[in-house]
């Protein structure tokens, strides 16, 4: 992701997460659970007529030289679905200045790059285990894939958008994602 500041500016505005968290989460619903946690509604998905709605908690610590770290944390969930899913998500992000050669643009500005390390356990109802265990994971990580291609991207646009509007600041245009 491009930001058209320099490292301090956009390090500023990612400390402040309480301002830009739950609006660029929208369409999810993000709650605030204390200062550095938010439980997070993905939407519902579903695959061979199975449905849920995950919810999710995440800790966003504060950075360390200019790398941010999001992690899960427990949180409540729908009694019906405790027991039926669990998501491990561990993000890292990194802030890197850009110099004058470096760049197209003929102000400071900040690339940040980010890791995630996903791991989702999911109990299934029996009658889909009757199912090809070859199909059900093909279809599981698929819509996995989907889940976290379509919430990463929009949830990267939207805090790119939102930091260059609360700054004053054109926005570079999107880039095509890798994934």
């Amino acid at each position: 992701m491009e930001m058209l500041a320099p490292t301090d500016v956009v390090s500023s505005y990612l400390d402040r997460h309480e301002g830009w968290f739950e609006r660029c989460a929208a369409p999810m619903l993000a709650k605030p659970i204390d200062p550095q946690s938010y439980e997070l509604r993905l939407g519902r998905f579903g695959n061979f007529g199975f449905e849920v709605e995950p919810t999710i908690g995440l800790r966003l610590l504060p950075q360390e030289q200019k790398v941010y770290r999001i992690q899960t944390i427990d949180v409540e969930t729908d009694p019906c679905l405790r027991g039926h899913y669990d998501v491990d998500f561990q993000a890292r992000m990194e802030l890197k200045s850009w110099s004058a050669s470096e760049k197209e643009h003929p102000i400071d500005a900040t690339a940040v790059r980010w890791d995630l390390d996903l791991s989702v356990w999911i109990k299934l109802p029996k009658m889909i285990t009757l199912l090809p265990e070859q199909l059900v994971q093909s279809s599981g990580d698929q819509l996995l894939k989907q889940i976290v291609r379509q919430i990463s991207r929009r949830l990267t646009w939207k805090v790119q958008e939102d930091f260059h509007a609360t700054h004053g600041l054109t926005c570079p245009p999107r880039r095509r994602a890798a994934f």
